[in-house]
């Protein structure tokens, strides 16, 4: 059974920086696209970032460009979203999904959420002062 579990989530300060994890158990993240999204209230569910399988492509919103870096460990299973220079419109529950067929590549659109097949619970990230 596919499982992904995030951590990392908090309340910081703007201009702060988190690293939120992506844990996942029943597969090897090797082999699927991993893929960041948030959703804040009253909002819709928001692509942030995507990393391609195996080859690495990765595309971010072009909100978070050049504050967020999508990465994966693959000793750990792990993927993360290091998050820095935050800001109060960053507030909002990050959210990873994984599937083994959505591509991600800079050349294109970012996945929409409907594209992932397997998801987390969420972790909740606030930026405040």
């Amino acid at each position: 059974q596919l499982q992904l579990v995030e951590s990392g989530g908090g309340l910081v300060q703007p201009g702060g920086s988190l690293r939120l994890s992506c844990t996942a158990s029943g597969f090897s993240v090797d082999y699927y696209a991993i893929g960041w999204f948030r959703q804040a209230p009253g909002k819709e569910r928001e692509g942030v970032s995507c990393i391609s399988s195996s080859g690495g492509g990765t595309n971010y919103a072009d909100s978070v460009k050049g504050r967020f870096t999508i990465s994966r460990e693959y000793a750990k299973n792990t993927a993360y979203l290091q998050m820095n220079n935050l800001k109060p419109e960053d507030t909002a529950v990050y959210y990873c999904a994984a599937d083994a067929v959505v591509r991600c590549s800079s050349w294109y659109r970012l996945p929409s959420w409907t594209d992932f097949g397997s998801w987390g619970q969420g972790t909740q990230v606030t930026v405040s002062s």
